[in-house]
């Protein structure tokens, strides 16, 4: 099966590119310098907005998309006119790409659980109505929908992800209002004090990224059947208090005499860690996975290689 990545050299990218082993792969991203060198992986830099990168990705034709790449939320709030041509132009642009080079290909799009903006306090079963708040997260929606419309026209084969926090990203700026989810992971680890943006008892739904990228990896390779009606899928996750985060992460690491201050910004408490009971059963029925429980997820990003 011939698969192009896009946001192929990302933090998410690089590990998804590692699950589709026995596929050939287009890679695509800005900077592919850390992406693993093997056969079956094809590198083309370049930015998702050219035209001409786009042809070149295609050129082989294509089987399934996998479409990574966008402008997280801190910087889309930050620079709307740069984030609506990566999330929604270029995403357009790239799915009509797709039907194009491809028999009604697979189109994998890794969206978000900010397409809910502030999620209700009763438990939630697979989703609730979106009320994106962020640009970042109306995007999101607007390119879920746009996918399913022509999933049900027969150009593509889509399934849009939903995904939750993913833990941890590099400490570099991400550009994620959400950053504060990975970053007391390196601050524990390098032994820093660090400020919480939220309450000791908020909580998040949280997934290691070696979890996240099975599960889009699987996407690629489902059975279209299981698909059903091209709606998006809320992906299964662990919710993390962030207390019990931060004594796991120390008790896993041993020794860290940092301090962490928890000091709540309103709208971040909001949006990223007032996230109630959560169950996933269609996802599940599809066979989607999230870590088996804080312990486990803890010890999943521990243990990751920082290479990439």
């Amino acid at each position: 099966m011939r698969v192009i990545v896009t946001g192929a050299g990302g933090f998410v990218g690089r590990r998804v590119v590692r699950q589709l082993k026995g596929h050939d792969i287009v890679a695509l991203d800005t900077d592919l310098g850390a992406l693993s060198n093997t056969p079956n992986i094809t590198k083309l830099s370049g930015d998702l907005r050219s035209p001409e990168v786009l042809s070149r990705a295609f050129s082989g034709g294509c089987d399934a998309v996998i479409h990574l790449a966008t402008v997280p939320g801190g910087e889309a709030e930050a620079n709307p006119a740069l984030a609506k041509s990566v999330n929604v132009d270029a995403t357009m642009a790239l799915i009509d790409m797709a039907a194009k080079a491809g028999d009604c290909p697979r189109f994998v799009f890794a969206s978000s659980i900010a397409v809910f903006g502030k999620l209700p306090e009763t438990p939630v079963m697979d989703a609730v109505p979106p009320q994106p708040e962020m640009y970042y997260g109306a995007h999101k929606f607007m390119m879920e929908n746009w996918i399913a419309t022509l999933s049900r026209r027969g150009d593509v084969d889509g399934i849009s992800l939903r995904l939750p926090g993913i833990v941890a990203r590099p400490k570099s700026p991400s550009g994620m209002k959400s950053a504060f989810l990975s970053d007391i992971f390196h601050a524990l680890r390098s032994d820093q004090d660090f400020t919480m943006p939220v309450e000791k008892g908020a909580n998040s739904w949280l997934s290691s990224v070696a979890t996240a990228a099975k599960n889009i990896a699987l996407a690629a390779t489902i059975e279209t059947s299981d698909v059903v009606n091209h709606n998006a899928v809320l992906l299964p996750a662990v919710r993390v208090n962030m207390l019990a985060l931060e004594n796991e992460i120390r008790d896993q690491i041993g020794g860290s005499t940092s301090t962490i201050h928890y000091v709540p910004d309103a709208a971040l408490q909001s949006i990223f860690a007032a996230h109630p009971p959560v169950t996933t059963p269609s996802a599940q029925r599809m066979g989607f996975i999230s870590d088996i429980n804080l312990k486990t997820l803890v010890n999943s990003v521990l243990s990751e290689k920082h290479d990439g």
